[in-house]
């Protein structure tokens, strides 16, 4: 197939070919699994529309959304530097041009740079008409991860691209694993209106811990796994328990602790800290109790002055997706 096919339609001859794509935003960590357990919501996440082109490299034509902070340059962007190495792995003779499209701020504890990174590589794979896996695109994730948070930490980018609940069994080598979900599973996420950098609060956490506290955590991720799998709402609320970041993380959150009390006095089966905060999430049992559960959490806010946003969705199985280019 020659370059000249590739970037351009097949339909339309001398049209560059163009897809709008979204991806999720996510919720990682999920109180027990630190770095190894993450899932996709509804809402918010990032949209992206990319446009192939016969010059090579990865051109950002603009960034909407963001205030203006994030990064022009291409190696310096989480979505551009995913979508250059995915060009660069398949030796493409082509590059393309993005428009971004964020919808929720950096540093929100959301999966942010994540959801943007799944966005392109997701859309150049689409395009390149599924040249790779969903496993295969995960290396040009990391890296974007890397790029953007100085970790290739891979809960939130997994979670963004394969949807629903994932485990992260191992690093080296890299396995991801999907865990199926209980039909009426729902979450409440508030996004307080407060600036917690990742780099914070990774340095805020201990370099070790003891030996209990991993005893505990560990059979907490178990429980998650067996709660999640037999559908045992009460299970899964039991196991969302957090010894090793919420301890340290929720003192860099206004009125942490109020929220998710209130929350669970909603009828929330638990929460703790989405990724590494201040967004905060609870797990419910249906969709009335999640509106409840962010309505109150929304309170606490209220309350101390601080604006913030609520999503409510159930855990968003399916991923990105591709959007009609002209709504």
């Amino acid at each position: 197939m020659s370059s000249h096919s590739i970037y351009t339609s097949a339909e339309h001859p001398g049209t560059p070919k163009r897809i709008r794509v979204f991806a999720p935003a996510t919720v990682a960590n999920v109180a027990c699994g630190f770095d190894v357990l993450g899932f996709a919501i509804d809402k918010p996440g990032d949209e992206l529309i990319m446009e192939l082109s016969p010059e090579k490299g990865v051109v950002i034509a603009d960034i909407e959304g963001d205030g203006g902070v994030l990064p022009r340059d291409p190696k310096k962007n989480s979505a551009t530097v995913a979508i250059q190495d995915y060009l660069d792995f398949i030796g493409a003779d082509f590059g393309c041009k993005i428009w971004l499209k964020k919808m929720m701020p950096s540093g929100s504890g959301l999966g942010s740079s994540a959801a943007s990174a799944v966005a392109g590589v997701y859309a150049i794979n689409m395009l390149c008409e599924e040249k790779l896996t969903k496993q295969e695109l995960m290396p040009f994730l990391l890296n974007a991860e890397k790029a953007a948070c100085d970790a290739a930490i891979a809960d939130n980018v997994a979670a963004s691209l394969f949807g629903g609940f994932i485990l992260v069994r191992s690093y080296e080598p890299l396995d991801i694993l999907q865990i199926p979900v209980p039909d009426d599973l729902w979450c409440a996420v508030i996004n307080p209106h407060v600036i917690v950098l990742t780099k914070e609060a990774r340095e805020i956490l201990p370099k070790e811990i003891p030996l209990a506290h991993s005893l505990r955590q560990s059979a907490n991720v178990g429980g998650m796994m067996v709660g999640l799998l037999r559908g045992d709402y009460d299970l899964i609320g039991r196991s969302l328990v957090d010894y090793i970041a919420e301890p340290y993380r929720s003192k860099l959150i206004p009125g942490f602790y109020d929220m998710k009390n209130a929350a669970k006095e909603a009828g929330a089966l638990g929460g703790s800290i989405s990724g590494s905060g201040p967004s905060v999430f609870a797990l419910c049992h249906g969709k009335e109790i999640a509106q409840k559960a962010g309505a109150a959490m929304k309170e606490v806010m209220d309350n101390l002055g601080i604006g913030a946003d609520v999503y409510v969705s159930k855990v968003n199985n399916q991923g990105p997706k591709v959007l009609p280019l002209n709504e």
